[in-house]
């Protein structure tokens, strides 16, 4: 789950969204295990757990709300019936404990002593003492280093006939040039009963590309990362790890409900990934397809074609304006 610290209680995704979404799973530490092997590495002395568990142990009371699919709405609390999701919202709407203005003040006072924002990791214990007071534990400071300024694209300089891929449902700023891969689905042999066999298509190429260490444009219809696979394709992060630029489409019988991101936000946003949605119908965004085929096959799959320019793309994210392009000059 997702918020800013600033406006806690505002919700970008509709309920359904956040349904689809939820969290699942939790890692614990498994106090049974008097064994641990470190050697293992850091996860030795965890276990992964359905969130049911936490509830069995009282500790969804504070966190979890329940979805009400009749209806779409999401009630705060777990007293009635119906799947759970994991939005924190006795803490971030109703203040149980101020968790947003505490991570705005630390990092407030952190950027302060640093002189630049910073990522943080902390750890929280919900449990009172006598004096009403909930326990804020911070754990690791890590300073934001990169490219902060603002990208802007300026539309009259750009050569209109070199344009691959243009949108204005962009996220992600600034420019790459190093980029001569695009892997995509091919919209011509695309079923949407076979994206689960998709992603394992693009699990092994994304493999080739790790070895290499070439990352690429995926371009591909619906939903990526979604766990619902006749709305988009349902792969992980690791399956396509080496994409620098994702773009999610709609096709003319595969509608897109565009999820700016949403299922891999983290890493969209910490390794300024570009992702990018296209609607085949809108006047504001486009593809061209047609020159896909013009460009030299590296690989070709039942569903999905690795192709390589000659020549670096030009990609240029306006995170501003939500602009977004890729251009290609022969």
């Amino acid at each position: 789950y997702r918020f800013c610290p600033k406006f806690p209680t505002l919700v970008n995704n509709s309920p359904k969204d956040q349904f689809r979404n939820s969290q699942v799973e939790f890692f614990a530490v498994n106090l049974a295990n008097k064994n641990i092997d470190l050697m293992q590495g850091e996860d030795a002395g965890l276990i992964r757990l359905d969130v049911e568990e936490a509830e069995i142990h009282g500790n969804l009371n504070h966190c979890a709300s329940v979805y009400d699919q009749d209806n779409n709405i999401i009630s705060p609390g777990i007293d009635k019936y119906g799947p759970r999701i994991i939005n924190f919202a006795n803490i971030l709407k109703y203040n149980y404990i101020p968790l947003a203005e505490t991570i705005r003040s630390v990092l407030d006072i952190v950027k302060e002593a640093l002189g630049s924002p910073v990522e943080i990791e902390y750890a929280v214990d919900l449990n009172k003492d006598k004096s009403g007071k909930a326990s804020f534990y911070l754990l690791q400071i890590k300073p934001l280093i990169g490219n902060i300024n603002d990208f802007t694209i300026n539309m009259d300089e750009v050569n209109k006939d070199a344009l691959i891929l243009y949108t204005e449902n962009g996220m992600g700023n600034g420019q790459i040039n190093d980029i001569y891969d695009v892997i995509y689905v091919d919209k011509t042999t695309f079923n949407k009963s076979k994206t689960k066999e998709i992603a394992v298509e693009i699990e092994n190429l994304n493999k080739e590309m790790i070895k290499t260490d070439q990352n690429y444009v995926l371009i591909g219809p619906g939903r990526w990362g979604t766990r619902d696979p006749w709305i988009g394709i349902p792969v992980n992060w690791t399956q396509i790890s080496k994409a620098k630029i994702i773009v999610e489409t709609s096709l003319e019988n595969f509608p897109l409900d565009a999820s700016a991101g949403s299922h891999f936000f983290h890493n969209v946003t910490s390794m300024n990934v570009g992702y990018f949605s296209i609607q085949h119908h809108s006047s504001k965004c486009m593809i061209n397809w047609d020159i896909f085929s013009d460009q030299k096959l590296i690989n070709q799959g039942e569903y999905i074609k690795h192709i390589r320019f000659e020549k670096p793309l030009t990609i240029k994210m306006d995170g501003k304006k939500r602009i977004s392009l890729i251009s290609w000059d022969k």
